[in-house]
């Protein structure tokens, strides 16, 4: 499948696609190994299969978006995945948390699913194939996965008064983070003015918290005050990164010239 890259001949126009592309597929890496980490441990076995499915599903997709950005590396897409330092992912901070309880979890996935629609209606009406078309298909696969955090942070933050104040603890404790999702970059900027992207991230953030905020509110949760903790987008990361990293890297790095 031709790469959307190899078609963008202004070179600083392809860098900041390239970036876009990026930052996709290193949220949906990071987000479908942390998601993996409940395999065997999730609190019922459905639960345990359902999230060992998302993960699965996210790594996928971040491989089909490696592959469009990979073409600059040779379409090397392990290389691409595995073989860059930790200053070079552009996923958000948000993704990189470590799994702080099964409330933790839903909530992040609650949060992080109406910015991946937000974000693939944006690819899926770029105008740049086959980008779009895989984007217009990846965010009919995520639906589902919104729908099992929507209802599982539903079960938890009706089911008693402590689970409902474990859930709003942990959305005190991932906000921030979640509004780190929207940090822009001078690739935003470029990429609206060319008519690439039809939306900054402000208006991104509008729509998500359009989505958000109702489904917060109606289940009597607090939206937390606060400001954005950005980095993630220009590669500046926790320490819970580097050790998510030297994890997902191990087998890689034991023979980066294989093929797995």
């Amino acid at each position: 499948m031709a790469g959307t890259l190899a078609a963008i001949a202004d070179p600083v126009l392809r860098a900041a696609f390239r970036e876009w592309l990026l930052r996709a597929a290193d949220d949906e890496l990071v987000m479908g190994h942390r998601h993996s980490e409940w395999t065997g441990f999730g609190p019922d076995i459905e639960s345990d299969v359902a999230m060992s499915s998302i993960a699965q599903e996210e790594i996928g997709h971040a491989r089909a978006f490696y592959e469009q950005a990979a073409v600059d590396e040779g379409g090397d897409v392990d290389r691409l995945a595995f073989g860059r330092p930790s200053t070079e992912y552009h996923h958000g901070i948000l993704l990189e948390r470590e799994n702080d309880g099964w409330e933790f979890s839903i909530v992040r996935l609650a949060l992080y699913e109406p910015f991946e629609t937000v974000r693939l209606r944006a690819l899926g009406a770029c105008g740049q194939e086959p980008v779009a078309g895989l984007a217009r298909t990846v965010v009919r696969e995520e639906r589902y996965h919104g729908l099992f955090a929507q209802t599982w942070l539903t079960r938890l933050a009706r089911a008693t008064a402590t689970g409902h104040r474990k859930v709003q603890g942990a959305l005190e404790a991932a906000w921030p983070d979640a509004l780190g999702l929207f940090e822009g970059t001078a690739a935003d900027e470029l990429l609206r003015t060319r008519g690439i992207l039809p939306q900054s991230p402000a208006s991104q953030r509008g729509e998500w918290e359009e989505v958000v905020r109702p489904m917060l509110e109606g289940l009597d949760l607090a939206v937390p005050a606060g400001s954005p903790r950005e980095g993630g987008r220009r590669g500046r990361h926790t320490p819970e990164f580097d050790k998510i990293l030297e994890q997902m890297t191990e087998v890689w790095r034991s023979d980066p010239e294989a093929k797995w």
